[in-house]
């Protein structure tokens, strides 16, 4: 039996008032007595509890239980035995618990927020809901270790924490690993900045996005819930925070299977790889220790827009070694190696003229990549692509993924080419302009471009003819076509020649009327006098405009000038009226040579008017004075 001191400081008083018990009722005999060695003591007390509990009493009926009407709050109904035997009753109804001890408790109810847990004190505790990893699988009844953080708190409550204790029971297995550098199998989680978080037996660890892999993971959502092996690179027990490394253990691993590969692979070696990475220049290939490159040019005999386009992340592939570079760690890898090459014997399969149905897979300036089969192209240049159309670009006939009819004009199996044609496909409608616009053919036709030497003019949708310079008039020397024609108008020419190989086509706009030099060479008898308008300088002579589109020609010896003449524009200019005399009508050259007679309109030359006054103010003699009225005289003459 315990002794009173015991039962006054661990019994609470709402429990057992301290008028219940005075100390002057308590028999001396049941106070153990106080012995000098405090280990009798204690060894004493000790024995009399276990014996008191293993052979309890015999029960006694006190006046509450014989009497109904007993009043239960009255003390003097019971003595000090019967107040002994209840709190040795009512204390093995609770649980010999402290606080930070890991404890096992029993559900017992559950609300919105919180798991109700009895761990067998006075009153339950409460657990929050997203401490459990699957709070919906919980059932009543069942037992959850947690951790007794307080006894009571400010609402006298058992404060429980299932995820310290968690913690608790599992850090030192952590610990271990850490500290014997072995790796500890956890879940991805879920996805934080930074990286992810990682289950390891219940407790959260962190993974940087660094660590999670050899290369940057493209997407980390790909991952969550797969199962990895980490390695714990930081413990903190304090702050609870774990970080672990899965990238460490995978370059330990590919450091191992380097040095079998090194002794494992040759060049030209064909081994099964699986596709780790894709980017836009090709595939990073897993050869089982090592990464390999495979090129996008070495994926396929044909043209390939992204190597998606032939492999996907995780697919297994035969590859087979092109390269090996241990210095910088580099292996090329090749895949269209191991497919037949598509260039043997293709004479034989596409020899020329042979009509072929292919896509567009590429334009450039000068023409379009056409491929007829995986990895066989043709080039359709833009002088191939139309017979009539003058085509700039091959974007204006074909675009991207088309599907063009051609013929086979040429092919070169060692240079792997092959020349096609569009326009092959149809006649060619110049072999028909012969016979359709023989010479002499009168046409009308639109002024579609004027360049420096003549104008195109439109015979046909697409074919243009050419009207030279020297065919614009019967009576003129035309300088530019624009002296005569203009762009989108509409003319009557007549056809020259017709050229289907070089695909030219000659006009004549002149032609359309007749030759006029025979009645002009009537008109225009030696001796006759005209005047004219001097229209070009030339350095043998002058061209005047006799009217009526008509021009002559007056050489150098004939324009009236007395003193010899080096250059008809020291002493004319453009515009200037003359007096002429028809020296000659030439109507096979097409021409009319004439003589000044008179020029009126012509002005005294600068530079002698210069000269005559500097001699003027040297000698100052009225000799002097009469010669340069006489050499003003000629000189009006010569104006004249």
């Amino acid at each position: 039996m315990p002794d009173d001191t015991n039962l006054q400081t661990e019994v609470p008083e709402t429990e057992v008032p301290e008028t219940e018990v005075p100390e002057t009722e308590v028999p001396e005999t049941d106070i153990p007595e106080t012995t000098d060695a405090s280990t009798e003591v204690d060894d004493a007390a000790q024995e009399e509890v276990e014996v008191a509990v293993a052979t309890p009493a015999a029960f006694e009926p006190s006046a509450i239980d014989l009497d109904l009407d007993a009043d239960p709050r009255d003390d003097s109904q019971h003595d000090q035995a019967e107040y002994a035997e209840l709190y040795a009753l009512y204390e093995d109804t609770l649980s010999r618990i402290t606080e930070g001890e890991i404890v096992s408790a029993q559900v017992i109810g559950k609300t919105e927020t919180d798991i109700i847990l009895d761990v067998g004190f006075k009153s339950e505790g409460a657990v929050p809901l997203e401490e459990f990893a699957d709070p919906d699988e919980v059932e009543m009844g069942d037992s959850v270790d947690v951790l007794l953080e307080s006894l009571e708190d400010e609402e006298g409550v058992v404060v429980l924490s299932k995820k310290k204790a968690d913690f608790l029971r599992v850090w030192e297995k952590i610990k271990d690993a850490f500290d014997n550098n072995r790796p500890v199998q956890g879940r991805i989680k879920r996805k934080i900045k930074g990286g992810v978080t990682v289950d390891l037996m219940g407790v959260d660890a962190f993974l940087p996005g660094s660590q999670i892999a050899l290369r940057r993971v493209p997407n980390v959502d790909d991952l969550l819930g797969d199962e990895y092996d980490f390695k714990i690179l930081k413990l903190n027990k304090r702050r609870r925070n774990i970080v672990v490394s899965r990238r460490v253990l995978l370059e330990e691993e590919r450091a191992g299977k380097r040095e079998e590969l090194k002794k494992e692979l040759s060049v030209g070696d064909v081994r099964p790889g699986i596709v780790k990475n894709i980017t836009d220049f090709g595939a990073f290939i897993d050869l089982g220790g090592m990464d390999g490159l495979l090129h996008i040019t070495d994926m396929s005999w044909g043209r390939i827009g992204h190597p998606s386009e032939v492999c996907d992340i995780g697919q297994s592939l035969e590859i087979k070694i092109l390269d090996i570079d241990w210095d910088r760690e580099r292996i090329s890898l090749g895949l269209k190696q191991l497919q037949e090459y598509p260039w043997k014997n293709v004479a034989e399969k596409y020899p020329v003229g042979t009509r072929v149905l292919g896509r567009v897979v590429s334009i450039t300036n000068y023409g379009a990549f056409v491929e007829l089969e995986r990895g066989i192209e043709g080039l359709v240049h833009i002088s191939e692509m139309s017979w009539t159309r003058n085509v700039r670009h091959p974007s204006q006939l074909v675009g991207i993924n088309d599907k063009v009819e051609c013929v086979v004009l040429r092919v070169d199996e060692e240079a792997q080419k092959i020349s096609l044609g569009m326009k092959q496909v149809e006649e060619d409608p110049w072999l028909a302009l012969p016979a359709q616009y023989p010479p002499g053919t009168k046409i009308r036709g639109l002024v579609r471009n004027l360049t420096s030497f003549g104008a195109f003019v439109e015979v046909e949708a697409g074919i243009d003819g050419l009207v030279h310079i020297s065919d614009m008039s019967w009576t003129r020397r035309v300088q530019h076509p624009a002296e005569v024609l203009r762009k989108g108008e509409e003319v009557d020419v007549v056809v020259l020649s017709i050229d289907p190989d070089q695909k030219r086509i000659s006009l004549g706009l002149k032609q359309v009327q007749e030759d006029p030099w025979y009645q002009l060479a009537q008109a225009y008898q030696p001796g006759r006098e005209v005047a004219g308008s001097i229209t070009r300088l030339l350095e043998k002579g002058v061209v005047v405009d006799l009217g009526s589109d008509l021009e002559g020609f007056v050489p150098i010896s004939q324009l009236g000038v007395e003193a010899p003449v080096t250059e008809p524009a020291d002493h004319f200019d453009e515009g200037h009226r003359l007096e002429l005399r028809v020296l000659e009508t030439d109507p096979i050259n097409r021409r009319i040579v004439l003589a000044v007679v008179d020029a009126p309109d012509v002005p005294y030359a600068a530079e002698e008017v210069e000269y005559e006054n500097m001699a003027a103010s040297k000698s100052g003699s009225a000799a002097d004075d009469t010669d340069e009225g006489e050499q003003s005289d000629s000189g009006g003459e010569a104006g004249e």
